[in-house]
């Protein structure tokens, strides 16, 4: 059993964008950031149900399929899961509709939100904690059935993990862009290399792929 981070940050290091608005909340620089994921072939298949075989291909999409392979479980903040914009709404499920891409089940870390658990047709299961990264971790891998742990976000979510030296394996995708502000994924993580093995593969597309593997 691994636990797993995954994720695409910008060259400065940000992990999350600021561009914001009513009429487009997720921003353009957040479709900067993931173009390229989002363009693979994997993503348009696991996550958009594209099964017509479009999307790019070669090393992106390697790390793309890497990304579904083996995940038992998985741990996510309350903002990824969207309770900062509706704690009061109980009907809310998420972003992803009746078919969220976990396929197992996932703990979403509430802060105090209550909310009962929301059960999916594909396997998918929303189950709310407010609990330490520790406590977190304890209840996933019980739920992984021998599955990695995947902690998939947000980035203070994932930093709070890296902090309690609980990570064993972190990808991270650097995209060829400048942000300048947002949430910076090294922050306060002084030589968080120390233990790991580090290596790095550069795509066709320019992203710079890095991986810190536990010795």
């Amino acid at each position: 059993m691994t636990v797993r981070v995954d994720l695409n940050i910008s060259l400065d290091g940000y992990a999350t964008t600021t561009d914001q608005t009513p009429e487009n909340p997720f921003g353009e620089d957040w479709g900067r950031l993931v173009a390229v994921y989002t363009s693979t072939r994997t993503f348009r298949e696991r996550v958009l149900g594209d099964e017509s075989g479009s999307g790019t291909t070669g090393i992106d999409d390697r790390y793309g399929a890497e990304y579904f392979e083996n995940v038992g479980a998985e741990i996510m903040g309350a903002g990824m899961f969207g309770l900062h914009e509706h704690a009061g709404d109980p009907d809310w499920k998420g972003w992803w509709g009746d078919a969220p891409p976990f396929h197992c089940p996932v703990f979403v870390l509430t802060h105090g939100i209550p909310r009962d658990p929301i059960t999916f047709a594909n396997g998918t299961e929303f189950h709310f904690l407010d609990a330490s990264p520790e406590e977190a971790l304890v209840r996933a891998v019980e739920a992984s059935g021998g599955g990695d742990v995947r902690i998939g976000g947000g980035v203070r979510t994932v930093r709070s993990f890296l902090a309690a030296g609980l990570v064993d394996r972190l990808h991270v995708a650097i995209v060829p862009i400048l942000l300048g502000r947002g949430e910076n994924l090294w922050q306060d993580l002084r030589g968080l290399e120390q233990g790991y093995t580090v290596s790095s593969e550069v795509a066709e597309s320019g992203v710079v792929h890095v991986t810190f593997a536990r010795d």
